[in-house]
This record gives structure tokens, sequence and C-alpha cells, in this order.
């Protein structure tokens, strides 16, 4: 059983959908930024709720270019979480800027605002919460903090694809959010791929215009500093496809993660938090001795589990430099953590097993 296997599984399970579209797009002219791009861009602006979105190659790209065209540069300081994956940081880096970790909420495992407010300096200018593993950071609080300081707020959606707060969706709160599309997300492209959602007309246009060499109109004259970041027509003919099924799936993730709490309940471990929202790209559990679990299910029981952001981003050598405060929830966490099997793929039929696996290991 490994969790990895998934997006195979899950492109042939609606195979002949993805195949039409396949056989639409090579038969096009176009194969950059074409008719299925914009497709899909409007969407997916509808399905998240906002006015706009810019489809790009890849989530930290989109994180980049949201920054970027938010004026974030060098001089600047921007608050994020070191338990997030490294594209977080380096986006961040690569805009000239620098960031500072603050540790998460221990029951969310996301941001925790309080950390924010106080980490706040007058070179801050902007704020990534990343909703991580399918969780909403607590949007409403952050962006009454964002307001009184005057700061930006990008979302890191890479992970909670169809996830709402306060019956609104994630992606929808901030000046901005970044989405990834990588194989392995809730809406997983076949590749890489990603997008920036915005309200905002003018960010949206100044997004547009950095991901294609900074040019603009018909001359093509590059006005600005810009990149290679497009989204292929045929990831965004598949996304359209796979759209239309994400509310499904994560239905099926909920279920799975309530079967799991159930299976796994009286046992000497934590599990995720149950909210009715979140979509769960990952369940994780948090045990003591994690590494002897993850082991001896895989030898032992040919399970396989995941480890995830350890070291914690603030350890990596890349960003040691960089600024941090206190991390105690964050070091815990990471230490900790394990992902289950979630995705409905690889996962449905098996909680029974996999938890009666975990209960003989815990408690033998």
């Amino acid at each position: 059983m490994i969790p990895q296997a998934f997006p195979a599984l899950r492109i042939a399970r609606f195979r002949k959908e993805i195949d039409d579209a396949i056989s639409r797009t090579l038969s096009s002219a176009h194969y950059i930024l074409g008719p299925a791009v914009a497709q899909f861009e409007a969407e997916f602006a509808q399905y998240i709720g906002t006015e706009h979105c810019v489809g790009v190659a890849s989530g930290t790209d989109a994180i980049a270019l949201a920054l970027r065209a938010s004026g974030i540069g060098p001089g600047d300081e921007v608050i994020t979480t070191s338990l997030t994956f490294s594209g977080t940081a380096h986006a961040i880096l690569h805009c000239g800027a620098q960031p500072i970790f603050v540790d998460v909420n221990p029951v969310t495992r996301c941001i925790e605002p309080a950390a924010i407010e106080a980490a706040i300096t007058k070179k801050t200018t902007a704020i990534i919460p990343v909703h991580l593993f399918g969780y909403p950071a607590d949007m409403p609080k952050i962006m009454d903090i964002a307001k009184k300081y005057h700061l930006v707020v990008i979302e890191d959606c890479a992970q909670p694809h169809g996830a709402k707060i306060c019956g609104r969706m994630l992606g929808s709160f901030g000046h901005a959010a970044a989405f990834s599309f990588y194989p392995t997300k809730n809406l997983g492209a076949i590749g890489d791929a990603g997008a920036v959602t915005t309200n905002d007309e003018a960010l949206e246009n100044r997004v547009k215009i950095l991901r294609h060499y900074g040019i603009q109109g018909q001359h093509k004259m590059s006005i600005s500093m810009g990149f290679n970041s497009r989204m292929d027509e045929l990831q965004a003919a598949i996304l359209s496809v796979l759209l239309k099924h994400l509310d499904e799936g994560n239905r099926e993730r909920r279920a799975l993660a309530d079967e799991y709490r159930q299976e796994l309940a009286g046992l000497d471990l934590v599990l995720p938090t149950d909210y009715p929202d979140a979509v769960y790209h990952q369940f994780a559990i948090e045990f003591a001795d994690r590494d002897t679990l993850a082991e001896q299910l895989l030898n032992q029981m040919h399970i396989a589990t995941a480890v995830h952001y350890n070291p914690p981003l603030h350890r990596h050598p890349a960003f040691s430099a960089t600024g941090k405060c206190s991390l105690i929830h964050t070091e815990r966490l990471s230490s900790q953590l394990l992902s289950l099997p979630i995705q409905p793929e690889v996962a449905s039929g098996n909680i029974s097993r996999i938890a009666e696996s975990i209960s003989r290991i815990i408690k033998p």
C-alpha cells in the first residue's frame, strides 16, 4: 500500500474524461496559455469564489509571483511558518525578502495569529499563512492583524483545495492566494502547475505580466523583469476534468478520516482535530516514537506512511540566516507527526487493517 501511487490510480479512475480532454488539446493549435488555460482559470476562480485566477507553472512560482506583484522585495520581512515545504520560504527568498518563522497552533498545526502579531517589526510587509494538511489557518484573525498593521496576506494554498473556514473557501481571504496542482494534491495535474487567485484586478494583471517575461502589449515589450512561468494547456485541460470531481474526492477523504477516528480511538496517540470543512490532504497523527512506528508498519505490515517537514525549515541550511521566534510547537510536531494513507484510491477499504496494525505495534 503506497500512498504516493494514488495519482496514477486517480487518473485511471477518470481515464475516459481525461483521454478526451487530452485528445482535444493535442488536436488544437494551442499548447501554452491557450483556451484550456483560460477555461480553467475561469472555472477555478468561480469555484474558489474570487474574481480572478492566473495559471502559472507551479505552486512555488505562484507564491513568488504574488509576492512580487504585491511589491514585496529586498529589505522586507515576510512572516510565515517553519512547518511547511521549503517552497514557501524559497519563494520569499527569490523576491529578495527575508522569511520570519513563527510558531504554529498545536491543535490546527497552522500558523498561530498571536505569534504573527508578536513578530511584526517595522520591516514586516507580508504574511504567508500555510493551510497545512488541508486544514484552515485562522484567516479571520489573520486578516484582522493584516488590516491593523497594513500588511499583505498571501495564502499558501498548496494543500487545502476545497477547504473552508466560516463557510468561505480558502484562497478567497488574502490579497492573493497561491495554489499548487502538483500530482499528489487533492486537485493534482500530471505534472507541475499552479495558480494565483485574487479579487484585485491590478494584482491579477501584474501576475500575468510577470509570468510571461514581463511582457505587456502586442509588441511584446518587456516592461519589467519577468519569468517563464506559464501553465500548459494539457495540465489545464486535465485540471478542468478533475475539478468536477474535487468535492466528491474531499467527501471521500472526510469519510476516511472519520473511519480512522473510530478505529484509532483509545490508542495513545494524537489524531488531527475533527474539523468539518477540512479536506485531509494528509491524515497526520502524533506519536512520540514516530520513526519506530513507521518502520514497523512498513517492514511488518507493508503499510507505507510519510514524514513531512522534519526538520522544520528554520533548521535547513538554506534558511539558517533567516529570522525565527520561539518554535516550541513546531519542533515537537516535526518530530512526532506521521501521515497515514488517506488518499481514497489507496486507503478505501484498508482503514481497519491500518488501525489494527498500529494497535498491535503500540500495544503488543
